[in-house]
C-alpha cells in the first residue's frame, strides 16, 4: 500500500503526516508513506485544498485533518 500526504508544508500538513504514521501503528499495517509538496503533482490528483491523503492513487479526503483512529479505519 502506498500512502501520500499532499500539502505544501503547512502545520496541518505536517500534523496529518504524523497522524498517518500513528494510524499505521494503530492498525498494524505497513505502507510506503510519502509526503508530496510539489504543487503540480498535487493538482494532478484534483486536490484544491490541502492537506489531503491519497491511498494507492485514490484521494481519501482533502482540506481537513483526520485523527489517527479515523485514518486507521480507512486503511
Amino acid at each position: 500500500m502506498k500512502l501520500e500526504v499532499l500539502g505544501t508544508g503547512c502545520a496541518k500538513c505536517k500534523t496529518l503526516y504524523e497522524n498517518v504514521q500513528k494510524a499505521l501503528t494503530i492498525s498494524g499495517k505497513q505502507a510506503e508513506l510519502v509526503k508530496v509538496e510539489d504543487i503540480a503533482t498535487i493538482m494532478k490528483y484534483g486536490v484544491m485544498s490541502t492537506p489531503a491523503l491519497v491511498k494507492d492513487g485514490t484521494v481519501l479526503f482533502s482540506g481537513r485533518l483526520a485523527t489517527p483512529q479515523e485514518i486507521a479505519g480507512m486503511l
